[in-house]
């Protein structure tokens, strides 16, 4: 089970709603702050669970699938469920443990006002939390600050994923089944993607944009990680893939980084793009994935400033012409390591010679 909250929001989430709880009990009461606290934690923490997909995940992907009627009124009743479970806990435990004198069925039988004002606190929260999903972490705080509304010049890491053999796949199964397919492998990168504390930039017909600040990329290998746990997520679910579509999507990934330009654009739907040579190099990065038989390209550049992962091992493919960049650029291929061994971060990266290519 991954846990999708950061800390920070897991913190600031449980301090609002806690302070929620106490101001209904002094409110409603005039008294009772802790457990207005623990009855308004227990009620409503667990329906930001479930909306961040911590637990009950397949109900909330089949809830998700749902037209728009079906999708409110089933969230509406989940959100209800779970509510009144929470309750129920929170009142055993403050019985159990003397604080509440009232009997069994008061303690744990939320009232109506309460279960409304559950709905009302976790509502908004929720709503918040949907629309930074929908835009993207950084792109939500940095509209939200006004970060970018003046170009800002700042180092970043790209990857650009795209699927090999969309087009056939369309002609064989029609759009909407392609649709359906890309939609499903862009959810399935979500996981890797938030885990690795990057964002989605951006879509583009069966591409996709990440990017990185350059401290928080290189960190750990984070980038790179983030690679290969997309590409073992898509293995782990290879009979699936099969049972569904007929085939496992095969994808190509290159990493770059470099300084670029940031700004806010747009009137009436704003978006903040990314403009500059780090970009551009990326994309035809990627394209040297298919001339040169690899599946994932890293740019010597880049690796110079992090350490390779432990199964991770990189093979010096050279230097290598990129259209639109003054000057060659040096290339190497990432693959997941023969020996599996941990190598510990202050390590060099691996790099296999031509010699032990050739083996």
């Amino acid at each position: 089970m991954r846990w999708r909250f950061s800390t920070l929001e897991f913190v600031l989430s449980l301090l609002v709603v806690a302070a929620s709880g106490v101001a209904y009990a002094w409110v409603v009461y005039g008294d009772g702050a802790l457990i207005g606290a623990t009855f308004a934690v227990s009620a409503c923490m667990p329906v930001l669970a479930f909306e961040r997909r911590v637990i009950f995940r397949r109900l909330h992907r089949k809830i998700h699938s749902l037209p728009t009627p079906g999708f409110l009124l089933s969230s509406v009743a989940v959100y209800l469920v779970i509510e009144n479970i929470g309750f129920a806990a929170a009142g055993l435990l403050l019985k159990l443990t003397g604080v509440l004198r009232e009997s069994w069925s008061e303690a744990m039988m939320p009232s109506f006002d309460a279960l409304l004002y559950a709905l009302a606190v976790s509502g908004p929260i929720i709503f918040v939390l949907r629309v930074r999903e929908l835009l993207g972490r950084d792109v939500f705080l940095s509209l939200l600050t006004g970060r970018y509304r003046k170009p800002v010049q700042e180092e970043r890491v790209f990857l650009f994923i795209d699927l090999v053999g969309s087009t056939s796949f369309a002609e064989r199964f029609g759009d909407l089944t392609t649709q359906e397919y890309l939609g499903k492998l862009f959810a399935t990168m979500a996981d890797p993607v938030l885990r690795h504390r990057g964002s989605i930039v951006d879509y583009v017909g069966d591409s996709v944009i990440i990017s990185w600040p350059f401290e928080r990329a290189v960190a750990d290998a984070a980038c790179i990680r983030c690679v290969f746990d997309i590409l073992d997520q898509i293995e782990a679910e290879a009979g699936r893939w099969r049972k569904d579509y007929g085939e496992v999507p095969r994808l190509r990934a290159a990493l770059h980084g470099g300084t670029i330009v940031a700004a806010e654009i747009g009137l009436d739907r704003h978006k903040i793009t990314y403009f500059g040579d780090t970009v551009n190099t990326t994309a035809r990065l990627e394209g040297l994935c298919r001339t040169l038989d690899r599946q994932v390209l890293i740019s010597a550049d880049l690796l110079r400033r992090m350490h390779l992962p432990g199964f991770v091992e990189g093979d010096d493919l050279g230097e290598h012409e990129v259209k639109g960049r003054g000057q060659r650029l040096g290339v190497l291929s990432l693959r997941t390591s023969l020996s599996g061994q941990v190598r510990q971060p202050s390590a060099a990266p691996r790099v296999l010679s031509s010699a032990q290519r050739s083996l």
